[in-house]
């Protein structure tokens, strides 16, 4: 069986912060029950992006990080706009999450979205 992806486009709000990454038709999400998440109320991709699948990420000095409690997750945002367009963890650097709201013809609120009880890390 022959598994089809394509190239998705997604940015910030405000266009400084571009990415495009190759994966299967995403057709689930999930969100994440941590004190950051919850508030973001994000819509991620279901599986993490990884680098050979990223195309390109033009804006990297537009981004800042924000790392609480165990320190252990990379959260992005554009200091420009706010936006959060992905997160990576900091054992696993440069395979991201993505925030499926920052994504070029996805829905994420059409999506089935699954939970990750990021309480209990």
């Amino acid at each position: 069986m022959t598994t089809r992806t394509r190239i998705y486009a997604g940015s910030c709000h405000c266009g400084a912060v571009r990415f495009r990454f190759r994966s299967e038709e995403i057709t689930t999400g999930c969100r994440c029950n941590c004190s950051i998440c919850a508030r973001k109320g994000a819509v991620m991709s279901s599986r993490y992006v990884p680098p050979e699948d990223l195309v390109s990420l033009e804006g990297l000095d537009a981004l800042s990080v924000y790392r609480f409690g165990d320190r252990l997750v990379n959260h992005y945002f554009c200091r420009t706009c706010g936006v959060y367009p992905f997160h990576d963890a900091t054992t696993n650097p440069g395979h991201y999450r993505v925030n499926l709201g920052c994504v070029e013809g996805v829905d994420p609120l059409a999506l089935e979205v699954s939970l990750l009880d990021g309480r209990a890390f």
